[in-house]
């Protein structure tokens, strides 16, 4: 497993059709268990995309293990992994076996290589019978897991997670909840739910792009849950 990479963001600021999504943002980041909360539209999922490398700042610049996100892609590509809100914009081929082996090639695996650990991470998480099986007729729930696998299969030091358990029930989010718990991996996680980052180490707020609140999680999520439940007893609330 690499070592914990070194997220930082230098004066960071994206902007969209004209609005500024991220406003000068500045971040070291070391922690093994990091989450970032805030409103919609307060720029959560765009400061992920950022760091994965997937959409160029305007200004500033993003590092991961002392490299360059946008200059060294494949770089990036081995440090960081990403889990979008919703599996079917991540999965793209037809059996789930291709899916996994996908991102080892990019990484210059061979394709009978990247076929054979496939294989050997499906055999790992009891589900080697997934092999080929055609995507399309696993779950929600299942197609998140078979993201999951296909990014440690890359085995990232870091996996960036917007919203992992969006359209999930319980059982299925217990259940995801704990494989991720036991990752040795760094985890980033967005989510709109700040009782699934207790006991993280760092939570960051949002608010409008800027950063509100960088903290030790308990002492963050007070505030944030605090404020929210305010905004929610005013009418109009919507961002």
């Amino acid at each position: 497993m690499p070592p914990t990479p070194h997220i930082e963001l230098s004066d960071v600021t994206f902007s969209r059709d004209g609005r500024v999504v991220i406003d000068a943002v500045t971040l070291s980041l070391s922690e093994r268990r990091i989450g970032i909360v805030g409103r919609n539209g307060s720029g959560k999922s765009t400061l992920l995309r950022l760091i994965a490398g997937l959409q160029a700042p305007d200004r500033g610049q993003i590092r991961v293990a002392g490299v360059d996100v946008m200059s060294d892609r494949k770089a990036a590509i081995r440090a960081l992994g990403i889990l979008f809100q919703n599996p079917d914009h991540q999965i793209i081929f037809p059996t789930v076996e291709e899916e996994i082996a996908f991102g080892l090639t990019q990484l210059g695996a061979t394709r009978g290589a990247a076929r054979a650990r496939a294989r050997a991470v499906l055999q790992a998480h009891g589900r080697a019978d997934w092999a080929d099986r055609s995507t399309h007729t696993l779950s929600q729930g299942q197609r998140h897991y078979l993201c999951l696998m296909a990014v440690l299969a890359m085995e990232p030091a870091a996996i960036l997670m917007d919203e992992p358990f969006t359209g999930l029930d319980l059982p299925t989010t217990m259940q995801l909840n704990r494989i991720l718990a036991d990752l040795d991996q760094q985890l980033v996680v967005v989510t709109h739910a700040p009782a699934l980052l207790e006991g993280f180490d760092r939570v960051l707020w949002l608010d409008e792009g800027r950063l509100r609140a960088d903290g030790p999680a308990a002492a963050v999520l007070h505030d944030f849950t605090a404020e929210m439940r305010a905004l929610g007893g005013h009418e109009p609330c919507w961002p």
